[in-house]
């Protein structure tokens, strides 16, 4: 066993954010495809989707750079969210206060300090 065992709710995050980078980078990818486009914001939206799915795969590590791209990843999304609905942004913005606490409250710090080494 760890000596900083891994809360729920990170790896809860963990893997929302691994399912939403795959899906989306298969879906975006998909319909790229389909529209025969594949211009710098085809590269651009990939490389968000791939954000997701690297920092969810270091997050299940413990990687505390991870939880700090997480938090990038949702809040960029909250800024893009300004310019649609108000609905948008405020799912966006209660994910990210959501995602935040996941990833920051006590036990969540503990998982990501860095061992000793064995």
């Amino acid at each position: 066993m760890t000596a900083n065992p891994r809360p729920l709710a990170v790896t809860v995050v963990a893997w929302l954010y691994i399912a939403v980078g795959t899906i989306g980078f298969i879906a975006h990818l998909a319909d790229f495809v389909k529209q025969h486009t594949f211009g710098l914001d085809a590269l651009e939206i990939e490389a968000v989707e791939t954000v997701a799915l690297v920092s969810g795969i270091f997050l299940l590590r413990g990687r505390n750079w991870a939880r700090w791209l997480a938090i990038a990843w949702i809040g960029f999304h909250v800024v893009l969210s300004l310019f649609d609905p108000l609905s948008k942004l405020l799912i966006h913005a209660v994910l990210c206060a959501l995602v935040a606490w996941a990833l920051f409250h006590r036990a969540a710090s503990r998982h990501f300090r860095p061992r000793a080494p064995a």
